[in-house]
């Protein structure tokens, strides 16, 4: 991607990346109330530019919506699965404080987000199938399963007992 435009840095694949704010699965909303000027909402306008891009890229299946100059006081508005909403007043805060405020109610545990069970395609996941983990069956495809775990055999057996 060009480096043109405003700030390119914000949309490079690395800094994308360094996002630390993984959600919980429950989060499916998250509005940002903020006014663009004033001392109370600095913090909130900083978030805006430095989190937000981040916070999109990790995680693509929560709705981000901004709100700009409707409301006195900043503040975040998370809407919950389950029809919870959860409100973060960040008035008068650093957008670093702000961003560990939102990490430790809504985000992620470390074991959560870097969880090896997950898998998928390799461009996601750390293993395809359960197979490659050590102590399991390995796949059909590769190497034949013993008779006593195929159907036919099963159905077979209860075939002939009956």
């Amino acid at each position: 991607m060009p480096m043109k435009g405003r700030f390119p840095i914000r949309r490079t694949l690395e800094y994308l990346q360094k996002g630390e704010i993984i959600f919980k699965n429950t989060v499916k909303i998250m509005t940002v109330n903020y006014n663009t000027h004033g001392e109370l909402s600095e913090g909130a306008r900083k978030f805006v530019f430095f989190n937000i891009p981040q916070i999109q890229y990790k995680n693509p299946w929560v709705q981000i919506m901004m709100f700009k100059n409707m409301t006195p006081s900043p503040f975040l508005k998370f809407y919950l699965g389950d029809g919870e909403q959860v409100l973060v007043d960040v008035e008068g805060k650093d957008y670093k404080q702000i961003s560990q405020h939102v990490k430790k109610i809504l985000g992620k545990t470390e074991m959560e987000a870097s969880n090896p069970a997950n898998f998928g395609p390799k461009k996601y996941c750390l293993r395809e199938c359960i197979c490659e983990v050590d102590g399991q069956v390995p796949c059909p495809s590769f190497v034949p399963l013993p008779k006593e775990m195929t159907g036919k055999y099963r159905s077979k057996m209860a075939a002939s007992q009956e």
